[in-house]
């Protein structure tokens, strides 16, 4: 449910409509924008009377909203929203961002000699793994804290803003403390424990699709993350399981490039892809990069290793520096005439839905 407060409603009468929502046990989320507030209702909406709360004092209208991701559907948040982090600012009609740079930190030496390379290629933001999911526990499984270490030095010494994997509830404060956005890998998007967790820092969250979650449901995840006061959200498609398996060796997952245009029509917040881990191979990265592009990704996520062949994970989908710069330079160019030639995505969708 989503209740529309009146143009001039006074604080009194937005606080007794909160009141009421809390009063049976329900959680009220307050959304003020430059010409009205909207409140959403988390919880079991069956138990407000929703003609009592038409008729309050204040209140326009109550909505009930059919998605079951409402908190986080264009019903619901009704302006595109930005997410900004340390100047660099993602989503709306913004330009591509590009966060690239290691799967796994290695070194100071090796993260920083390749985040030097990634910003000079045109990235704004640097990725690389501390903490890593890993299927084998033979695996390198990164530096922890050591990483982190390195990776806020190394993105304060080049003004880099930094993304970087929370794996565990009990690095969510420790990630938190040296990354500028924490990221919620596939692996863990069904887990609501650290998703609340992660979100109550109120740092921006890079959420990406599990392999093999359908659309509701992502969307029905990334709404716990507005359920605990954090709209700092990035949506990332970084490639699904076909049904029955993949097609290794062809390719290691499928990049839903499909995902892309729905969720923006259905979110208000930045959709990203990750052609890396949507492909797995280095030769597919730069094709997958301009269709992300084209259908209206708000940036990239690319996984970018000066010496490949000595990666210790993922080296086989690590673009070397030097095609970065062309994968980011095509990319504008594709994104400059798109904007030029139509009208801007997110205006579209502001028209369809009535809104200014």
């Amino acid at each position: 449910m989503s209740i529309v407060m009146k143009p001039g409603a006074t604080k009194e009468q937005l606080s007794a409509v909160t009141h009421k929502i809390e009063s049976k046990g329900l959680k009220a989320d307050v959304s003020s924008g430059e010409f009205q507030t909207v409140i959403g209702v988390i919880g079991d909406e069956k138990k407000l009377d929703f003609d009592q709360l038409k008729s309050m004092p204040g209140v326009y209208d109550a909505i009930r909203i059919q998605v079951p991701y409402r908190l986080v559907s264009r019903s619901y948040i009704r302006r595109d929203v930005v997410v900004k982090v340390r100047g660099v600012s993602i989503g709306r009609d913004h330009p591509p961002v590009y966060m690239c740079g290691p799967c796994s930190i290695e070194s100071y030496e090796q993260i920083y000699r390749i985040a030097k390379q990634v910003k000079e290629a045109g990235a704004q933001v640097l990725r690389g793994g501390a903490y890593k999911p890993r299927t084998s526990v033979h695996s390198f499984q990164g530096l922890g804290l050591d990483g982190l270490k390195h990776l806020r030095d190394v993105g304060n010494d080049l003004d880099l803003p930094t993304v970087t994997e929370v794996r565990s509830e009990v690095d969510v404060e420790k990630v938190a403390e040296y990354a500028d956005i924490l990221q919620i890998g596939a692996r863990n998007m069904f887990n609501q424990d650290l998703i609340e967790a992660t979100a109550r820092t109120h740092k921006p969250i890079l959420f990406k699709r599990s392999f093999g979650a359908q659309i509701d449901e992502y969307l029905s995840f990334a709404e716990r993350i507005v359920a605990n006061g954090n709209r700092n959200i990035i949506l990332c498609e970084r490639g699904i399981t076909p049904l029955g398996g993949s097609f290794k060796p062809q390719t290691r997952f499928t990049l839903d490039l499909n995902a892309i245009p729905v969720v923006r029509r259905e979110t208000p917040f930045p959709v990203i892809a990750d052609p890396s881990h949507g492909t797995g191979r280095r030769e597919l990265i730069t094709p997958m990069s301009r269709a992300a592009i084209a259908t209206g990704a708000h940036g990239l996520m690319i996984e970018v290793h000066d010496k490949p062949q000595e990666a210790l994970s993922d080296g086989a989908q690590a673009l070397l520096p030097k095609e970065l710069g062309g994968i980011i330079k095509t990319c504008n160019l594709l994104y400059k005439t798109i904007n030029e030639s139509e009208t801007p995505f997110s205006s579209d969708l502001r028209n369809e839905n009535g809104q200014n």
